[in-house]
């Protein structure tokens, strides 16, 4: 068990400014409470015996407070061992030798963190590593010292700041937390002043086991008042305590190519890679979330030989380099080697297998889930592919499509939610715009019975299938039965609508009022589905009425039709304003690949026949809901 840490507290932390004129950096406050009480109070929770404080500067104010604390820290043997100079952040472990164990932890003073020790100390001990260094990717990568590492996460090199212009890297920072094994000290020179990033670990990697572990949990310094206040900022949300991995984490799982940057089709050379211009936005908004940002992505450029795993790793180091310069990152990168077609000429064989990593299956998520303890009824997966949607739904998280990259177009596997970009997907997920009006819904719905009807119409494009799938899963929360009707597999293939159509034409309304009194009597209705897209297969669906509690009818009429306004206990409709409708609709048909001009004289013929008349339905509704 270990039960020893060293926290190095004798700095001056003269970039802290006035803030530690006359106080000791660890004991500069956070949120009502010193710096060094924070670590001692990790150190007790993880039930920590005896705690070193390495200490120089106003060390008599450190001492002090020590005398007031002590006992708050019952069954601990907390001292304080004076540096008389300055040996840097290793050069007092020699003097130290004969009192540390075999393992021990070293933390600096200026370093506000909660991880879950179980963890580490399970890596540290499964690598049999002579040191574990807890890593982390950050917002500033570019001024930070940085550390290589191999596919075993071994650690091969350290880059100290300033870097190299020009330089490449994987965004993985020297978080200040070290997991040793004592052997580590006869690397360390007696009577010297020495620096364990700079100094001993860059000369021991050759002869010594050294790795990085890894992290998403929160590990921040204080080296400026600019970075005290965003760590005070993430203690007061609670977010410091919700990023140990002891919690279980939200996680927004992305597929690489068409989601994150242009797909110009098996991209194997760094100069063929660029990020589309809002991705570091994105991410920068999941970074400053509770959710995670995981990468899970086919690369089966490794098993064709177009590229090998060092090439892929410099492609990696491109776009992690390119977001840290934006003040984004990712958390961590999953990618799957193979292809399970072999026999072509120039392959790489040995990546030439079936595999459980490859999308559509969920490999890569459940390894993540794993290393993360990510809830899945909690995370999504963004992608531009059929792979993706089935990867996510494989894995049991929720799934947004988006028309970049590939667009889905030729899936045949319906995303939940379906979005322009990673710009939208992102805002909904974070922002939950119809978080108020589920709640509203909910508490008007009866709460005992089935069959409760729920109507919710609307325009086209204007959030009525987002809505619903968000009652859904509120319904699912709750317990509560739902039985979903969608509308649109009702509208009729291109071919088979008259000359000139109006909404209820294209619909074959009378179809729908037939079907669905049959539906309602408990019988089976087969359908031959909608094609969102041309180059989509239809795919046929059926519906069957099991006595659900909630019958949610989904679509441009659902409002349309007098007696189901008598039957339903709530009816929805959504409305947007007419320029974002105009450019939602100008969007969405562009994906379908129609030009420019046939859009805009489509719209127009549309805005007399369709979008006006199903305007009108606005005067049936309970609830009126504005979007955009």
């Amino acid at each position: 068990m270990l039960k020893q840490a060293i926290i190095q507290a004798g700095g001056k932390g003269t970039r802290l400014g006035k803030l530690t004129e006359q106080t000791p950096k660890p004991l500069v406050e956070v949120a009502g409470k010193s710096l060094l009480e924070y670590q001692l109070d990790w150190c007790r929770d993880h039930s920590l015996k005896e705690v070193c404080i390495v200490v120089n500067y106003l060390s008599e104010r450190i001492e002090a407070f020590l005398e007031k604390k002590r006992k708050k820290y019952p069954g601990m043997q907390i001292r304080c061992v004076h540096e008389e100079q300055a040996l840097g952040t290793a050069g007092i472990l020699p003097y130290l030798s004969e009192e540390l164990d075999d393992e021990f932890l070293l933390l600096y003073g200026d370093v506000l963190f909660d991880i879950d020790l179980d963890r580490m100390l399970g890596f540290h001990r499964a690598k049999k590593a002579d040191a574990s260094l807890v890593l982390h990717p950050n917002d500033h990568p570019y001024d930070s010292d940085l550390v290589v590492t191999d596919e075993d996460e071994r650690v091969r090199a350290f880059l100290s700041k300033p870097h190299a212009e020009g330089l490449r890297y994987r965004n993985l920072v020297n978080a200040a937390l070290y997991l040793l094994s004592k052997t580590i000290i006869e690397d360390i020179p007696k009577g010297e002043a020495s620096d364990f990033g700079k100094d001993i670990f860059p000369k021991a990697v050759q002869k010594r086991k050294i790795y990085g572990y890894s992290t998403p949990e929160f590990l921040k310094d204080m080296g400026t008042p600019d970075r005290r206040d965003a760590v005070e900022k993430a203690v007061l949300s609670g977010k410091v305590k919700r990023r140990n991995l002891r919690c279980r984490q939200k996680a927004i799982f992305l597929d690489r190519d068409g989601v994150l940057n242009y797909d110009t089709d098996l991209i194997h050379r760094p100069e063929d890679f660029k990020l589309y211009p809002y991705t570091a936005d994105a991410l920068k908004r999941i970074n400053a979330s509770d959710y995670l940002s995981v990468i899970t992505t086919n690369q089966s450029v490794i098993a064709r030989n177009l590229t090998d795993i060092d090439g892929l790793r410099e492609i990696h180091d491109k776009m992690e380099t390119e977001l840290g310069h934006e003040g984004a990152f990712v958390d961590a990168i999953y990618y799957c080697p193979h292809h399970p077609d072999g026999g072509f000429p120039g392959e790489n064989a040995a990546f030439k297998k079936k595999c459980s990593c490859r999308k559509p299956s969920p490999g890569m998520i459940m390894q993540a889930t794993e290393r993360f303890h990510i809830n899945l009824k909690k995370s999504w997966m963004i992608g531009d592919s059929e792979r993706d949607i089935q990867a996510g739904k494989a894995a049991g998280v929720r799934t947004i499509g988006l028309k970049t990259g590939h667009g889905l177009k030729k899936s045949r596997t319906e995303p939940d939610l379906f979005f322009s970009n990673l710009t939208e997907a992102v805002n909904h997920i974070l922002e939950r715009p119809y978080e108020k009006l589920v709640e509203e819904v909910m508490y008007k719905l009866p709460e005992e019975g089935s069959g409760h009807i729920l109507l919710l119409g609307g325009n086209s494009r204007t959030g009525k299938t987002h809505l619903s799938r968000e009652i859904e899963w509120a319904l699912e929360e709750e317990g509560i039965s739902c039985f979903t009707i969608h509308l649109d597999d009702w509208i009729l293939p291109k071919e088979e609508r008259p000359a000139d159509p109006d909404v209820f034409a294209n619909f074959n309304f009378t179809q729908i009022q037939s079907d669905l009194s049959l539906i309602l009597d408990g019988q089976r209705v087969e359908l031959q589905g909608y094609r969102r897209h041309p180059d989509r297969p239809s795919v046929p669906v059926s519906y069957q009425y099991e006595n659900q509690q909630v019958i949610l009818v989904e679509g441009i009429l659902a409002l349309a039709d007098a007696e189901w306004r008598k039957k339903a206990h709530l009816k929805i409709f959504t409305h947007c304003d007419r320029a974002v409708h105009e450019e939602r609709i100008k969007t969405f048909y562009r994906w379908k690949g129609h030009t420019d001009d046939s859009i805009d004289q489509q719209y127009q013929q549309r805005l007399v026949n369709e979008y006006e008349v199903v305007d009108q339905m606005a005067l049936h509704a309970d609830i009126l809901h504005s979007t955009g």
